[in-house]
């Protein structure tokens, strides 16, 4: 694991980082991995400090692919049940699949709610309150991640792509409306209200949606997360004539990405298929 980086320090990767992130003004530094607890048995990633807004902080873990780069690289924003364990085997399995720089960010303190029984929680205490998706906060929060992300050595800034699960779906695709520079999007068990199924034709990146059929409040889910509220946003996509894939799973449920190993596999699959074809053409 990486040591923490003071400012400008003269290791060989600190040199690295600071001269991608630059040496003045609040920037991602490099941390152990101990830093964050529970996070001391993980291997296989590096560890970033990214200031937030409001004088806080993000954690997130950094996975690389075999080989030279520069890569593409993929921001990873967890839901509602909290930053976890499962996050960074995800980073680190599609950076191996996809061939990606993978960033899985801690954007909220305190997970909460049915979903956080699927998951093996990682305390991010210095990260901000957890945030509606659609919001400045939320806002704030990717766009310190994606900022940290486009900055980091051996990536190239301008092939850029969002995954979120639940809340972070949310949060991932009020950034591609708000803001956009990203190439692809991952929205997995997403929440689709009326005011976002009405803005699908300022979706300004091609989209992968993962959902299953059974979607329901009992682990997680909510009324805005059912499947037809995702079938209905698709409808308005393609009506719009925007980009997008659909992985619908029969009889899949909120967490079934956590929960169900053959899920799992599957979406593992087919989100490295999707980002592949959408970030190295």
């Amino acid at each position: 694991m990486l040591g923490f980086l003071g400012a400008c320090a003269p290791l060989a990767v600190a040199a690295a980082l600071t001269a991608a992130i630059g040496c003045s003004g609040p920037r991602a530094v490099a941390v152990t991995a101990s830093t964050l607890a529970g996070a001391d048995t993980l291997t296989g990633v590096d560890w970033l400090r990214v200031p937030a807004p409001a004088d806080r902080a993000l954690f997130a873990a950094v996975a690389r692919p075999a080989g030279q780069g520069p890569f593409p690289v993929l921001v990873i924003l967890h839901g509602t049940h909290g930053f976890a364990r499962e996050y960074v085997r995800l980073a680190r399995d599609l950076a191996r699949e996809a061939g990606l720089v993978t960033v899985a960010g801690c954007w909220f303190a305190a997970g909460q709610g049915a979903g956080t029984r699927f998951v093996t929680s990682l305390d991010c205490p210095d990260a901000p309150a957890m945030p509606a998706a659609a919001t400045a906060e939320a806002l704030g929060s990717v766009g310190a991640l994606v900022a940290a992300a486009r900055a980091l050595p051996g990536v190239r800034p301008d092939r850029v792509a969002i995954l979120g699960q639940s809340r972070g779906g949310g949060a991932a695709l009020h950034y591609v409306l708000e803001r956009g520079g990203v190439r692809a999007a991952v929205l997995n068990s997403t929440g689709y209200p009326p005011e976002v199924v009405d803005r699908a034709g300022e979706v300004s990146a091609p989209l992968l949606i993962v959902h299953g059929t059974a979607d329901n409040p009992a682990d997680g889910g909510s009324a805005r997360t059912a499947i037809e509220r995702a079938r209905a946003f698709e409808a308005a996509l393609r009506a719009a004539g925007r980009p997008v894939e659909v992985l619908y799973f029969e009889g899949g449920r909120h967490n079934g990405l956590f929960a169900d190993s053959a899920q799992y596999d599957a979406t593992l699959r087919r989100i490295a298929t999707f980002l592949r074809s959408r970030l190295f053409n």
